[in-house]
């Protein structure tokens, strides 16, 4: 390696090093929002957390015949096949995706007459 070639590298070395302390200042000067919103907040392992996957779990085992309200009124009937952090699977009068931000409560078809 020659005496250039090392020198050139070294300067790359130091501009890069430049770059990075120049945009850390201005990252640091960014201001936060004074807001967060919700879904960000509940933390993967919060108690709202589990205790939505216990039920949703204890609701696909015993195949339960759920309502399911959306925020616009419509209501979905049928069983919980699936979920994840998003969505539910409903299998009902056909096999349907529901986002879990579009439902506004759910409870279990035979409560539905109390």
């Amino acid at each position: 390696m020659n005496s250039q070639s090392f020198l050139s590298a070294v300067e790359n070395q130091r501009r890069a090093s430049n770059f990075i302390s120049t945009n850390r200042r201005n990252q640091s000067s960014i201001a936060t929002p004074p807001f967060r919103f919700t879904n960000y907040e509940i933390d993967e392992n919060s108690a709202f957390r589990q205790a939505e996957q216990f039920y949703l779990q204890k609701q696909i085992q015993s195949q339960t015949p759920m309502v399911i309200v959306l925020e616009d009124g419509e209501r979905v009937e049928g069983q919980i096949e699936w979920y994840d952090r998003g969505v539910l699977k409903v299998r009902g009068r056909a096999k349907t995706l529901i986002y879990k931000s579009a439902i506004k409560y759910m409870f279990k078809l035979a409560e539905a007459g109390q």
